[in-house]
């Protein structure tokens, strides 16, 4: 199970797009959920977010967070009307308890708590799918060149718990093929069984270090400058991405500035739909967040546009 929540190449379209620019996408899309306080616009990033996710076929993966999230959301709904109390929509009067006063829960507080728990959602699946789109190691050999050590520190601490996972299950089925049954004796039975599995485990994991250790040495690391085996080109289908990221964001930012996409909760709240340039940055800024769906589309049903992306 621990292993769904890792990169798994599928061979899919969004999977395709060179890590920098899944990178820069997935950023716009963390800006303006922490930018737009519009329920509507947050909705909509959920809803693109969802879609994304079932093009890289990850709702099971999904799930998980969505539970993780709705339960947040429900602390911040319960938790935000107590202790902020400036809303004028009084919906209950409580009595009155030391140090925090009267427990007056107003309407707009608990329509706070459910749009900052819906943001929550939208950041929690924003992580989703950078797991299920971006490559680790890819991700990493973009700022190898700039910090080589580095990156690789990073890249083989990232490799060590998805590695350890996979060494830990292979173990305990050899364990348990040879007699050993984990889930029978007494809690010390139990406990000993697993001690000898994690012991099993530390071998492997030392002889999996001198094992890379030698590799390293073999291909002559820092012997020298650095070498590339294989290079990431940007295609058209990035440089498309990359240009819908960048009006996204700058439609996004316009909009704001001139009253598009923000709400007041306090006193009382606004309408979803206070005018015109409403929806129209809406429409705008969610045209331009859709061009990967769009080019995976073409791709998979229009032959002309999958030789030319």
């Amino acid at each position: 199970m621990l292993e769904k929540l890792y990169y798994q190449d599928k061979g899919l379209f969004l999977q395709s797009f060179h890590p920098a620019t899944v990178l820069l996408y997935l950023l716009v899309l963390l800006v303006l959920s922490l930018l737009y306080d519009h329920p509507l616009y947050l909705l909509c990033l959920l809803f693109l977010l969802a879609c994304l996710i079932k093009g890289t076929e990850g709702m099971a993966i999904w799930e998980g967070f969505l539970k993780i999230g709705l339960m947040m959301m429900l602390v911040l709904m319960v938790v935000n009307p107590l202790v902020i109390r400036s809303g004028a929509t009084i919906i209950w009067q409580g009595p009155v308890v030391p140090l925090l006063g009267r427990l007056d829960i107003s309407l707009e507080a608990i329509y706070f708590g459910l749009v900052s728990g819906l943001r929550l959602l939208v950041i929690l699946s924003i992580f989703c799918l950078y797991n299920l789109m971006v490559n680790p190691d890819q991700a990493l050999n973009l700022f190898a060149r700039a910090a080589g050590k580095s990156a690789l520190m990073v890249a083989l601490a990232t490799r060590m718990f998805p590695t350890m996972v996979r060494d830990l299950r292979r173990i305990k089925e050899v364990m348990e093929l040879r007699g050993v049954d984990f889930d029978q004796g007494s809690l010390g039975q139990r406990v000993k069984k697993y001690a000898g599995l994690y012991n099993v485990l530390l071998f492997s994991s030392l002889e999996g270090s001198l094992e890379i250790a030698e590799s390293m040495q073999a291909r002559a690391y820092g012997s020298g400058k650095r070498t590339i085996y294989s290079r990431h080109l940007l295609r058209p289908r990035d440089y498309l991405t990359l240009g819908g990221s960048l009006l996204a964001l700058s439609a996004a930012v316009w909009g704001l500035a001139h009253g598009c996409g923000g709400f007041n909760f306090y006193p009382e709240m606004d309408g979803l739909i206070t005018g015109k340039g409403t929806m129209a940055v809406l429409v705008i800024v969610f045209f331009y967040l859709y061009v990967p769906l769009m080019l995976g589309g073409g791709y998979k049903y229009c032959r002309y546009i999958k030789s030319k992306i």
